[in-house]
């Protein structure tokens, strides 16, 4: 029997209207739906973004991901629902693997795509690109990421103040993803540079409860899990950056 294709599909940072015609095209055909959730919960934010995209019949799957960075329990992980998607592309299914943003970006499907070949090297994998949070989130606010000669950092957010200082040292523009891991110590770290000024908090973008803080100052003290910041040091290429900051939701 010949194997199933196996498609990671990125499904935009939340509004279902943000998905390719390609990626709709491939949920739309997809016997098989996988999911990525915590193991502490079932419900995947990915799939409601696909769900209306998808055929009615599809047989979905959830995976669980454990939210630690210990390896050992990671790899076990990973290996578990690999196995998982193997025996379902083995039966000749197409399967469609759901991925917030981007599959290639701070993805879980990196990790799955590794394990996978290296269990199944034969197994053919496509993968279907997605617009990432902070492509939504320069759209929203208006502001260009890189313009001329300049360059763009995206930056973790778990990395430390150290590394954080010394990235945006040599960035012109830069992107701070999931802020909310580690938002004290970046806040911190952008007062001290004189760059919180500078910077736009982007929670819950295309989804209920959307909130745009033009200054990082005005944020809570934890922010939503699906926040980011976007630092632009040349300010005037912020709409409204003059404008008394505020929430736009």
């Amino acid at each position: 029997m010949q194997r199933g294709t196996l498609f990671g599909v990125g499904v935009g940072p939340g509004d279902p209207e943000l998905l390719t015609f390609k990626a709709v095209r491939v949920l739309s055909d997809a016997d098989v739906i996988f999911a990525a959730s915590s193991t502490k919960n079932d419900y995947s934010t990915a799939l409601g973004i696909a769900r209306p995209h998808m055929k009615p019949d599809a047989q979905i799957v959830q995976l669980g991901f454990p939210m630690t960075r210990e390896g050992g329990e990671l790899r076990r992980a990973w290996e578990k629902n690999a196995q998982k998607v193997d025996e379902v592309l083995a039966s000749g299914r197409n399967a469609a693997f759901l991925t917030l943003g981007d599959p290639l970006t701070y993805s879980t499907f990196g990790y799955l795509l590794r394990t996978l070949l290296d269990m199944a090297p034969d197994t053919h994998i496509e993968t279907v690109p997605g617009i990432t949070s902070y492509q939504a989130a320069a759209a929203k606010v208006g502001a260009p990421l890189c313009e001329s000669g300049e360059n763009l950092v995206v930056i973790p957010g778990v990395c430390s103040p150290e590394e954080l200082e010394q990235a945006l040292d040599s960035a012109d523009n830069a992107v701070i993803m999931k802020t909310y891991r580690n938002f004290s110590a970046i806040r911190d770290t952008l007062e001290q540079l004189r760059l919180a000024e500078d910077t736009v908090l982007v929670s819950r973008l295309g989804m209920e409860g959307e909130s745009v803080l033009m200054d990082i100052k005005d944020a809570p003290v934890k922010p939503h899990y699906f926040s980011l910041a976007i630092v632009k040091k040349n300010r005037g290429t912020i709409p409204g950056r003059d404008c008394e900051s505020g929430n736009t939701e």
